[in-house]
């Protein structure tokens, strides 16, 4: 089983920035693959950000060059730095994590960007 506890979320104006965090902690030692997803009202779940053991990541087309995805084995955290915000990156943000062949979720957290 592992614990994902998601913070950094919040209000800011378009062209800010925020950087999330997910905390990491039980069964640690199987943690794969950890990413984002986020979810806009009214529109599905989409995958934002992810980042493989090996240090491997992948961006969806709307947040290249825009956001960083990062990750701290020792601190067993993941970052998501976003940078440029936009209004449209208003949404719930999901982190997640493989470990072994179940993905564990974490409750989300909201960023708003206003115009």
């Amino acid at each position: 089983q592992v614990h994902l506890v998601e913070s950094g979320g919040g209000l800011v104006r378009a062209g800010g920035s925020l950087r999330l965090s997910c905390a990491a902690s039980g069964s640690i030692f199987s943690m794969n693959a950890m990413g984002w997803y986020r979810q806009a009202p009214g529109k599905q779940r989409e995958l934002v950000a992810m980042i493989t053991g090996g240090g491997y990541t992948n961006y969806a087309d709307s947040v290249k060059g825009r956001f960083t995805m990062s990750r701290d084995s020792a601190k067993n955290t993941a970052y998501l730095q976003m940078n440029s915000l936009k209004p449209e990156d208003t949404a719930v943000y999901y982190c997640y994590v493989d470990a072994s062949t179940v993905r564990y979720w974490g409750r989300g957290t909201q960023v708003t960007v206003s115009s």
